[in-house]
């Protein structure tokens, strides 16, 4: 619907966004490690990392040999697992664009610890909404929807360039183009029941950044931000 590319948005407490640069560099390392089939076949990858519901809450097994990690370990293995170029393109550029001034809002402990918790509701979201699938969630997603909506809390005026329908050039407000994808998010979740995409994990990621952004933002970043650039 709208793929962002850039937001202008200076840092004003740290010189560097080093965790987040640091999670984007991870996620590409794993999965060029991956394709390159040092951990083995991706397909493989997937069943013994990803989030599997039925598996998580015992109402399956994997298969002898595929399990790498305990089940509930997979809750953190699988926020950096994706399953091709454009989930991972996609996922880091969300991460790039709006990941940085989250963590300079937030301070890069506190950024760090709210990237991973948003990826652990997310994942138990999944589990809770389909607690007998057997089909793995993979990816940063559930995290980066945390991120995106700390960054709406925090710069919901500050313009952000992109492309609409991945298409049009435009600069819009952040209140208007991630407030849209929020809301696609939950749409899909509630209308999605089959698909291959894990909305709900979205959904639990969004609802975690909601919570946990009011907690841990800085006193001198405060919400609904006036800046505009």
């Amino acid at each position: 619907m709208f793929l962002p590319l850039h937001d202008g948005a200076p840092l004003r407490f740290i010189r560097r966004p080093l965790v987040n640069d640091a999670l984007i560099a991870l996620n590409v390392v794993i999965f060029l490690a991956m394709i390159a089939g040092l951990f083995g076949d991706m397909e493989r990858l997937d069943l013994a990392l990803g989030v599997i519901p039925a598996v998580l809450l015992d109402h399956s097994t994997l298969a002898k040999g595929i399990a790498l990690v305990p089940a509930p370990l997979t809750l953190l293995t699988s926020v950096f697992v994706h399953a091709g170029y454009a989930h991972l393109i996609g996922n880091m550029l969300f991460l790039w664009v709006f990941g940085d001034n989250v963590e300079d809002a937030m301070g890069s402990g506190r950024y760090l610890m709210f990237y991973l918790a948003c990826g652990l509701a997310g994942g138990l979201v999944y589990v809770a909404t389909g607690p007998l699938s057997e089909s793995p969630l993979i990816g940063a997603s559930g995290a980066i929807s945390g991120v995106v909506a700390a960054y709406m809390l925090l710069y919901p005026r500050m313009r952000v360039f992109g492309l609409l329908f991945n298409i049009l050039p435009l600069r819009l407000p952040a209140a208007w183009c991630l407030g849209a994808w929020i809301g696609l998010q939950l749409l899909s979740a509630l209308g999605a029941e089959h698909s291959e995409i894990g909305f709900w994990a979205h959904v639990g990621g969004i609802a975690c950044g909601a919570l946990l952004t009011p907690l841990l933002h800085r006193p001198g970043a405060p919400l609904f931000s006036s800046r505009i650039a």
